[in-house]
This record gives structure tokens, sequence and C-alpha cells, in this order.
């Protein structure tokens, strides 16, 4: 396998894909346009996937994030984030491809770098972690091989992620696997309210 760099740290062959997409129906606004310390979620995102991948698409409508490079919409529209990784496979050039939601901005560059190790020593279609016994499907790393499991989902009109991992080959690390990182529950936390997005807001000033 070529080991490539970023910003002088070894890298493994990777794609990098955010999960910009979603109706945010209960945020009342785009959550991906939210700024945290003055980047907003989708930005934030991308910047963090760049630290581990040497290319980084944007899922999502070009005209609202075309600024911040490749973007792609989905091709099965509506039908929620299984749509985004279909169409993140459809347009990747690497083995590992690397997708999260842009709503989880505590993720940490160690535990992605941590989570494309795990892959790139498997021949699993998907590694996800498992965390306080939830398996985190918009936080794993997705092969070709998925492709056609999420197509074929995707036709059927079946669009919960989790279970579809029962039909390939896949890798879900438990928390004794995840080690240092495991006990850290509150890196998944997501922003699906005005409630979440305060309390994140006051996390990253260093009040919580």
């Amino acid at each position: 396998m070529a080991i490539l760099t970023i910003r002088g740290i070894m890298a493994i062959p990777s794609t990098g894909f955010v999960l910009a997409g979603g109706k945010s129906s209960r945020m009342g606004t785009n959550k991906a346009l939210l700024e945290l310390e003055g980047l907003t979620l989708a930005a934030r995102t991308h910047d963090l996937l760049a630290e581990v991948c040497p290319r980084v698409v944007i899922l999502g409508a070009p005209a609202i994030y075309g600024h911040l490079g490749e973007c792609f919409p989905d091709v099965y529209s509506g039908c929620g984030p299984l749509a985004g990784i279909h169409v993140a496979l459809l347009n990747s050039q690497t083995r590992l491809n690397l997708v999260t939601a842009v709503d989880t901005p505590f993720l940490s560059v160690a535990f992605l770098a941590f989570l494309l190790e795990q892959a790139a020593g498997s021949a699993a279609a998907v590694t996800a972690p498992e965390i306080a016994g939830f398996v985190q499907p918009l936080c794993a790393v997705y092969t070709p091989t998925f492709l056609p499991v999420a197509e074929a989902a995707l036709q059927d009109g079946r669009y919960k992620i989790t279970p579809l991992f029962s039909e390939v080959e896949s890798q879900v690390l438990s928390a004794q696997q995840l080690g240092r990182f495991a006990p850290d529950t509150g890196m998944f936390d997501n922003l699906n309210t005005p409630e979440d997005y305060a309390k994140a807001r006051k996390r990253f000033s260093g009040g919580e």
C-alpha cells in the first residue's frame, strides 16, 4: 500500500466524505452552516477529515457547499444518510472511504486516524465503532464492496444503515478494541436542536 503524507504526517490512502445533506428539521435551519469558533460545521468537518484523508468531498448540494471543494448531491434524494454513503462510493477512487456526519464536531483526528488504521488492516466492507452499545454508521469506513448493498437497499426502500452490515463482512469495533477512545462517548455527541448547538458552543468555549 502506498503511503502518502499530509502536513508531513504519513496518511493511509483514503477519501473523506462529509454527510452535509439532511433536512435539519429539529434545528430549524441548515445545521451544516451553523458556526463554531468562526467555522461552519461543514467547513470544520471538511478540515478535520483533511487531517487524515488526502481527498475530502462534501456530500450535499454544490450550490451550497461548492466553495469548500468537491461536492456530490444524492442520486436517491430524500432517502437519508444511506443515499449519501451510496453517492460517496459511486464517486470514490479509493478502497477506504471515511464517512462522517456534519453534526458531530467533537470527533478527534487521533480517533479518525485509528479508525482508518483498523479498516486498512481488515478485509471488511465496513469498519464502524460501537459506543455505549450503539454502532456508529455515520462515522465509519466503507469500501466499494458496500456499494451494491446500498444500491439494492435504496431501490427497495430500506434506508436504515446498520441492518445492512449483516449482508457484508463487517468489522464493528468494541469498547475493548477502541481502547483509550472508548470512554469518550461525548465524542459522538451530535447537534440536532438549538439546545444541542448552545451546549456545543459552550463546550467549545470551555464552559463545560
